[in-house]
């Protein structure tokens, strides 16, 4: 197997070409080094503003603006400038140095080996059937003939080539598979949202997406598929991984990225970045722990669209209504439009809730991965049309935090006491292996306390073990805050009580923060949690007394001082158990480290910071 990869994927820059040029200077120097950069979406923008967008075109294309990495840019939502065009069409995809355009249903090998296929352009349900050709990059849809081109394309010839000295240099070598490394689109597939856990950002998300595009995701089953236009304004939504049984357990992931560029929304901006690491060539791995059933296989199966008819139809909610065709492709009304768009809400939501699984609101679970991006979803006792059977719930053998599990991570073990061990978390959130990182605690410092004994939650322990569970665990937290301020840090430590019909294993995480953040934690909790509805309670400790014996949910912060932040976890409302991983990386400047799988290291780099956080810890660990 190669050596992985280093890959940053981002937003739409919406014609702000310059910004990101510097943006991903910056994020490069201090994270890097990247082996490119995907650019999803719109990179130029709407043509209809021509102040700066066309100002900054100019100047890339006469290699006046330069890349710091080698960037993949694609067609999203609107046509290209004609300069584009003519400039991809003269020189094969190359617009200047270290900037190469793919072709709206291009398949290209890179240097590395990697595979990256594109489907740029939005859908529309007449273009899509009628088009007599596939438009090109000056019409901003894709139609039949496009997803065919890119069918095709897939098992068309590519090539290993050395240098990214131009686009139209990366041809031909014969390939046997239609499977892709990374895809590229500025369409939702429709059915990625089925079967997951992960709450959607936006109601209107809820919609149907591109039906034509599953069976493309079915043949060419890629490893990472990135999409762009994930509501107005664009929203970060990343589901869970899933698996391919009939490709040798092939695991695929789907991100839909935030836009970087365009007009300013209210409140905080949406994620539009997301760093990974992906080995052209890998082995089999083992299944992800958070790995959901496969939509594309294991879904409710949704027939492609139909096109629109030019004579009059039904209503397809309160059957004989009729509706005017022509305005309803027009849009002209305002209200039909916000009557329409009220009435596919209610439709979606209906449709989601008769067809989605009822496992699969708990299709993730916090004890697999204590670093997993998840949101909690409701689970409901009954379905429409027929009670749900019961839930199984995960055993100490399937559970990743339990120590009779043969999968559990045991090199990242740093400590085990009578009730508790500590273990270092995989992708934790602070950095150690660059030479640029400011390691203040040996080996990172960012520790999982779990209890050895198997329960969902510390609320849940029954008396005759909660009480020696506890104290050990408040034994190890002094232990690292002694330990931390022996190190000039102080220590932060949160909780995630969530329950649910699954179980799951309880834990408790502590990360180090340098001193001059200690002033800001608390603020920086509540802050940050006001962006997402999420309210501390005036009395933390009444708060945790309501959820003892497993009556609620919850979510508690130790700070430093010994003062406690409590959440109450309301059902049917959304939590991410990423929330205090959030809060500490936007608090310590590293953003980038939100995402757990973009910071796990190899298994030798872990034993390594496992064996300095050891040597280190020996003289305060209490279990001696």
């Amino acid at each position: 197997m190669t050596n992985p990869l280093k890959i940053l994927a981002v937003g739409s820059a919406a014609g702000s070409i310059k910004d990101l040029f510097a943006k991903i200077k910056v994020i490069d120097a201090k994270h890097g080094k990247f082996d490119l950069v995907l650019c999803t979406g719109d990179f130029f923008g709407p043509q209809d503003d021509v102040s700066n967008l066309e100002d900054e075109t100019s100047q890339l294309l006469a290699g006046e603006l330069e890349a710091p990495i080698d960037c993949y840019i694609m067609q999203g939502d609107h046509p290209l400038p004609e300069k584009v065009v003519e400039k991809f069409a003269k020189d094969g995809g190359e617009l200047c140095e270290r900037v190469f355009l793919l072709s709206k249903s291009g398949i290209i090998t890179t240097a590395h080996g990697l595979r990256i296929a594109c489907l740029g352009g939005k859908y529309d349900a007449d273009v899509y059937s009628t088009a007599a050709s596939a438009p090109g990059f000056l019409s901003p849809h894709f139609s039949s003939q496009t997803l065919e081109r890119l069918l095709s394309n897939s098992f068309a010839e590519t090539s290993k080539v050395q240098s990214y000295e131009s686009l139209a240099a990366i041809k031909s070598s014969a390939s046997s598979s239609q499977l892709i490394d990374i895809f590229m689109t500025n369409v939702w597939p429709s059915a990625v949202k089925q079967l997951s856990g992960v709450a959607l950002p936006l109601p209107e998300l809820m919609f149907p997406g591109v039906s034509e595009l599953d069976e493309v995701i079915r043949r060419i089953k890629p490893r990472y598929h990135f999409a762009a236009s994930g509501g107005v304004p664009p929203q970060f939504w990343e589901r869970e991984p899933f698996v391919w049984d009939d490709a040798e357990g092939r695991v695929s992931r789907f991100i839909s990225l935030g836009a970087f560029g365009g007009a300013a929304s209210p409140g905080k901006k949406p994620r539009w970045f997301y760093a990974f690491s992906i080995a052209p060539n890998p082995g089999q791995g083992p299944r992800p722990a958070n790995a959901s059933k496969n939509p594309f296989t294991e879904g409710v199966y949704r027939p492609a669209k139909r096109p629109h008819q030019s004579t009059e139809g039904e209503n397809f909610i309160f059957g004989n209504c009729k509706v005017n065709q022509e305005s309803h492709h027009k849009a002209t009304s305002v209200d039909a439009v916000i009557r329409l768009r009220f009435l596919l809400i209610i439709y979606s939501l209906a449709t989601l809730y008769e067809t989605v699984q009822p496992e699969t609101s708990e299709a993730i679970q916090a004890g697999k991965n204590p670093n997993q991006v998840m949101f909690v979803v409701p689970v409901e006792g009954e379905r429409r049309g027929g009670k749900r059977g019961p839930v199984k719930e995960i055993g100490p053998d399937e559970c990743w935090f339990c120590l009779s599990n043969p999968n559990l991570a045991k090199h990242l073990i740093v400590a085990i006491g009578s009730e508790c061990y500590l273990t270092l978390p995989k992708g934790q959130i602070i950095p150690t292996q660059s030479s640029s990182d400011r390691v203040v605690v040996p080996g990172g410092g960012h520790i999982l306390i779990v209890p050895i004994t198997h329960f969902p939650t510390y609320t849940t322990l029954p008396e005759d073990l909660a009480g020696p569970v506890v104290e050990e665990t408040e034994k190890y937290k002094s232990a690292l805050q002694a330990m931390y301020a022996k190190h000039g840090a102080v220590g932060v430590a949160f909780e995630v009580g969530r329950l649910s019909a699954k179980g799951g294993h309880a834990h408790v995480q502590s990360v180090p923060v340098p001193l001059e953040f200690k002033d800001r934690l608390e603020d920086a909790f509540i802050q940050e949690g006001r962006q997402f509805g999420i309210e501390f309670e005036e009395d933390a400790d009444a708060a945790m007394d309501s959820c003892r014996g497993g009556k609620g949910s919850y979510f508690k912060v130790n700070l430093p001082d010994g003062r406690k932040m409590v959440h109450l976890i309301k059902d049917h409302v959304p939590f991410s158990i990423q929330f205090g991983r959030q809060v500490l990386v936007n608090l310590l400047g590293m953003p980038d480290r939100f995402d757990w799988k973009a910071c796990m290291l190899s298994e030798d780099e872990d034993k390594a910071d496992a064996q300095a956080f050891k040597t280190a810890f020996a003289a305060f660990d209490p279990s001696g």
